[in-house]
């Protein structure tokens, strides 16, 4: 279609507005106050049948979708869904346990016990809770750090290596730890939900959260590295763990078990190229083939006839008891030392768990509550943290088995968990033969979704440069620093380049596209006209404390002069004018008298002149060659519009700087306009006191045109470009070329010997 052949053409016509007389034509009304905090805990607090029976769903979701639940329709997808995610979570429950250095058997009560709290309580219904590689590994870097492999000791000026007890007390005091981190992780998540601020998640941006979690799945293969090549290495944590754990390998790597690496590697391969399948036509395969499952049956059945353990001296799982481990409580005494870690783990596996759900909630048309999946997960992991388990959260791979194998509902959730029952209670001695580089070789390659995640760098660096930097910086600092000092580090920066692009806002001049009431940037568009005598100035940011200076800078810098120096230069040159006709080099008008000009200070700090003897009538055309040796720089407007259109907030230093801006270009005949605030904006401004007897709302207009048209009336009346305030009155003083003014600042009279350009 040809540019304008079938173009739409809309015609207003409306009284020119500024912001009092619209208000006062539209009848504006002052908003209703909310109600007491009185009230909205009354109301809250209020029992009736209805609001119980909401409350009540509100707090226990299940009873909700279960009334609703169509068992002919969902009942055998969520049959089928359920005992293959059952499998997938029974395997990968074991091979993560692996990363929180406990045995796989707690593994398996992680991935039993948090499924039966979130059928419970949570909003998702497509979600598999439990173990998630990134939060297990956080867990375990501290469990490491306070029961390491090989405690020293400094005995003298020698440092003695002292085994740490028996292998089962290794065991005992590491998931003493790992529960106790659980339950302190939970209470943070449940006293988030309590005091609904889901929303601090919203802090962790896509491009972080994928930096993070690249990096952690870093951390997570060198973790895997050894046990796949089944070499000793000591226990590390903190800044350049990952790069001493390297070390650690490659110094060792002679000891490889051969077994085991071949193991492990084959494992890595078999599934990596299955899941592809998988992947490649899960359109036309019912059920995506469980190679976890397959995979690690196949394993356990070699090692055992094989005897791999001891032919090869494989590292193998040895025992898993069956039935559950007695309740315990936490070691009240390790809160303090797990506190800062635990709270990066809760927001980490909330933040992943809501952000999965979300996808699935998106994709199947229902919401999720995002303070209850705080209280569904935190309550969760308390209870975990009493059953000798680890922090549960979700897996991208393991809730994709679900949703894709037909699961409609946490009933399949339930179902899976039935799976991991049986496994826990009868099936779990057949896996003793299993080698664990079978599972750390499962481990690793459920982390190709995570390490693909680089592939977005190129395109993020092309959409958004900033988001890039995020991206880098965050999975850099996590490489080095660890995960959770890693996290933090990201997290202040991404904070960092907000407040930078806030502090250094996009700024504009704007022209008029001929024919129309359309503003935009002068350096995008040829066909666009300069308003002639006008400024129009555009800041796209909110406008504080830490950008104000920026933006008086970018103010300057459009108009094209400082309005300070110009009126100290005028000054200037008023002196010696009135000097040189004091001498009687200059004649004076027709009338005048001689004048001498001094200065004084307003209570708003500005320079302002009066007359020491006599007033004299001196006009003095400022854009033409004056007669003194003053270099006064030129202002080739009369007006300046701002335009606030984007400004969605001022602090109280911003106004007072506005204010003084205002003021400075008031004073030397440059008028000033402020359009397109919203009204929350201008309450903010009253509220700020911005306005005064200078400063007054009547600047105030609803868009860039409505002042435009504004300024052209009044220059096409003749009337001054510079509305001049008396301070008795408040109305403008109107003036022409032949008179000489006075304006008022704060009771101090002020002359204006100038021609209106």
């Amino acid at each position: 279609m040809e540019p304008n052949a079938r173009e739409k053409r809309y015609s207003v016509s409306r009284p020119i507005y500024n912001t009092p007389s619209f208000e006062m034509a539209s009848e504006r009304q002052e908003r209703q106050v909310g109600s007491s905090l009185w009230d909205r805990l009354h109301k809250s607090c209020g029992c009736s049948s209805k609001g119980s029976l909401r409350m009540l769903k509100r707090c226990l979701p299940v009873i909700d979708w279960m009334s609703r639940y169509p068992i002919k329709e969902w009942l055998l997808s969520d049959v089928i869904s359920g005992v293959s995610t059952g499998l997938v979570c029974s395997l990968q429950g074991m091979a993560y346990a692996l990363l929180v250095s406990v045995a796989p058997v707690y593994g398996l009560y992680s991935a039993f016990f948090p499924i039966l709290t979130y059928f419970l309580l949570g909003t998702s219904r497509h979600i598999s809770v439990g173990p998630f590689p990134v939060t297990c590994l956080m867990v375990g870097s501290v469990v490491l750090s306070l029961v390491p492999d090989h405690p020293s000791v400094l005995v003298g000026n020698v440092t003695v290596t002292h085994p740490n007890g028996t292998d089962e007390d290794l065991e005992t005091r590491r998931i003493m730890v790992a529960s106790t981190m659980t339950v302190v992780v939970g209470l943070f998540q449940v006293a988030m939900g309590l005091l609904q601020v889901g929303f601090l998640v919203r802090y962790l941006s896509d491009p972080l959260v994928g930096g993070f979690t690249t990096a952690a799945a870093l951390h997570v293969f060198v973790s895997q590295i050894k046990i796949v090549l089944s070499v000793p290495t000591d226990s590390h944590n903190g800044p350049f763990s990952i790069f001493k754990t390297l070390i650690d390998v490659f110094t060792n790597i002679g000891q490889t078990n051969i077994a085991d690496l071949v193991a492990g590697l084959l494992t890595i391969a078999i599934v990596m190229a299955v899941k592809e399948v998988n992947t490649k036509f899960q359109h036309k395969i019912p059920v995506p083939i469980p190679i976890e499952v397959l995979v690690t049956v196949l394993a356990a059945g070699v090692s055992y006839v094989v005897d791999l353990d001891s032919r090869y001296g494989a590292s193998i799982v040895r025992s898993i008891p069956r039935g559950f481990a007695p309740p315990q409580p936490p070691d009240t005494e390790l809160f303090l030392e797990v506190l800062g870690s635990s709270f990066s783990t809760a927001v980490v596996g909330y933040a992943v768990a809501v952000s999965v759900a979300k996808v699935y909630a998106a994709k199947h048309d229902y919401a999720i509550d995002g303070n209850q999946e705080l209280l569904a997960f935190g309550l969760s992991n308390v209870l975990c943290g009493f059953f000798s388990s680890f922090v549960a959260s979700t897996a991208l791979s393991r809730t994709a088995v679900q949703e894709s194998t037909g699961g409609k509902s946490q009933v399949a959730g339930i179902i899976s968990a039935l799976l991991v029952l049986i496994v826990i209670l009868a099936l779990g001695n057949l896996l003793e033969p299993l080698q664990k580089s079978v599972l750390a070789g499962i481990v690793i390659a459920n982390l190709k979704g995570m390490f693909l995640q680089v592939t977005e760098v190129p395109s993020l660096w092309r959409q958004n440069r900033t988001d890039c930097y995020i991206w880098i910086a965050t999975c850099l600092a996590c490489v080095v620093l660890g995960l959770d000092v890693g996290l933090l580090a990201g997290l202040v920066f991404e904070m960092a380049t907000v407040v930078i692009r806030t502090q250094f806002p996009s700024c504009s001049s704007l022209g008029n596209i001929p024919g129309s009431d359309i503003y935009r940037n002068m350096k995008d568009y040829k066909n666009i006209t300069e308003v002639p005598g006008v400024k129009i100035f555009k800041c796209n940011s909110p406008i504080y404390f830490a950008n104000i200076d920026y933006f008086k800078e970018r103010l300057r810098d459009t108009v094209g002069f400082d309005a300070v120096r110009v009126f100290k230069k005028r000054n200037k040159a008023l002196k010696k004018i009135h000097k040189l006709i004091k001498k009687g080099k200059l004649q004076a008008s027709e009338g005048g008298g001689v004048s001498v000009v001094s200065l004084g200070v307003d209570n708003e700090g500005f320079e302002v002149e009066r007359d020491a003897t006599q007033q004299v009538d001196v006009r003095v055309d400022w854009t033409s060659e004056l007669p003194v040796s003053v270099s006064v720089p030129q202002v080739l407007i009369h007006s300046l519009v701002l335009d606030f259109s984007a400004v969605s907030f001022l602090d109280v230093v911003a106004v007072k700087s506005l204010r003084l801006v205002i003021k400075e270009f008031l004073r030397i005949g440059v008028s000033v306009y402020i359009s397109g605030c919203d009204d929350d904006l201008i309450r903010r401004m009253e509220s700020l006191a911005l306005f005064d007897d200078v400063v007054t709302r009547d600047l105030l207009f609803l868009s860039v045109h409505d002042a435009i048209l504004f300024i052209k009336m009044e220059v096409a009346s003749k009337s001054t470009p510079n509305p001049i305030i008396d301070k008795d009155s408040k109305e403008p003083l109107p003036f022409t070329e032949e008179e000489d003014l006075i304006e008022t600042y704060d009771n101090q009279p002020r002359a204006i010997h100038e021609l209106s350009n």
